[in-house]
């Protein structure tokens, strides 16, 4: 890459991690309300910053701007592939058993963040209280929780596809071991990597996922040739071994980015996206209604994450996803500043986003 490139590269990634510690923490206060009645009736019609939560809601007792346990987890991710310089998976585990679960006691509404999500606790009680090795902790929930982490791994690995594949499934599977689950967060760190090279959310990123399928940097299965073409007759089938069953959760993105700028599929306002593909935690909520916003604000950060949190339900991860898919289209430049300046610690993420910047 030439140095201007390098340096949009580093910007981007930047954004990225920055965008998605800004959406959690806008997130905190306004979390989990699925009666959009209830939430504007104790916010405003509008949120447009941060807010404290209520004392009898979710992560009460935390203030404006602080992380919730999922972006106390992103940070730790990125501590770790900070000082070891790349995805250590001793390292990672080894932050997990000393500096994280400690602070647990496997309950939900308790631990850094002011609540554990269930594969966190899952893992916990699996390690913790059953003393089972890692790599027999993980659990079968349906949520985005391994995603918003390993998004700091797609980051660092976003000009080496097969390494992202690589370290992010096996990340994910510590926590979350469910095959649709791993391949759809895997699908999401490989559309962030492409982002924070510089690829744009549109119509044709399904079709620069699948080449990388087809030179197999990526790990999905296909019997299809070219754009999705029946296979030619007396090809072989690509061995399955160490692959995910089907394309098909890199396939989504591009239908979804179509829709966003189709001018005969309007979500008005977009933050009722999250009614039109669900307000709960699953992936298969969460995932194309990050895609649908970033899509649709793929230039303007503000809109995008501030529609993603108004839309409530399960908004801080929605939210987070965004942030980190828009704030690699527009760096860190195009993030408003009031968003970093009110983020708690901001100085010291700005620093370790820094420090993990492609390579």
């Amino acid at each position: 890459m030439t140095a201007i490139d390098r340096e949009a590269v580093i910007d981007r990634a930047a954004g990225a991690l920055m965008g998605a510690f800004i959406g959690d923490a806008l997130a905190l206060g306004p979390h989990w309300y699925y009666d959009l009645d209830e939430l504007r009736a104790r916010y405003s019609e509008w949120i447009d910053g941060y807010t404290t939560p209520m004392p009898d809601h979710y992560h009460a007792g935390m203030k404006a701007g602080e992380s919730s346990q999922a972006g106390v987890l992103l940070r730790l991710t990125l501590e770790s592939l900070a000082e070891r310089g790349g995805y250590d998976e001793a390292d990672f585990c080894r932050r997990l058993d000393e500096d994280f679960f400690p602070q647990l006691d496997g309950s939900p509404m308790q631990g850094p963040g002011g609540y554990t999500s269930q594969s966190i606790r899952e893992a916990w009680r699996k390690r913790v209280q059953q003393g089972l090795p890692w790599g027999q902790v993980g659990g079968n929930a349906d949520t985005t929780e391994a995603a918003e982490r390993t998004l700091a791994i797609s980051v660092r690995y976003a000009l080496d596809p097969a390494a992202l594949a690589d370290a992010v499934t096996r990340n994910t599977v510590l926590t979350q071991t469910d095959g649709t689950v791993v391949a759809m967060t895997v699908a999401f760190g490989a559309v962030l990597g492409m982002l924070v090279e510089g690829h744009a959310l549109d119509a044709s990123i399904s079709a620069k996922l699948m080449a990388r399928v087809k030179s197999g940097a990526l790990p999905f299965h296909t019997v299809t040739s070219g754009n999705l073409q029946a296979p030619k007759a007396g090809s072989a089938e690509a061995p399955t071994a160490g692959r995910f069953p089907s394309p098909d959760a890199l396939l989504t993105q591009s239908s979804i980015a179509r829709a966003a700028r189709d001018p005969d599929v309007r979500i008005e306002p977009a933050w009722k996206a999250s009614l039109v593909y669900g307000m709960p935690c699953a992936v298969y909520h969460q995932f194309p209604a990050a895609y649908y916003l970033a899509a649709h604000f793929a230039d303007d950060f503000e809109s995008a994450v501030l529609h993603a949190v108004n839309g409530g339900g399960q908004n801080l991860a929605r939210a987070m996803l965004t942030g980190a898919l828009v704030g690699a289209q527009v760096g860190l430049k195009g993030i408003p500043r009031r968003f970093v300046d009110g983020l708690a610690d901001h100085a010291a993420l700005l620093a370790l986003a820094g420090r993990v910047s492609p390579r």
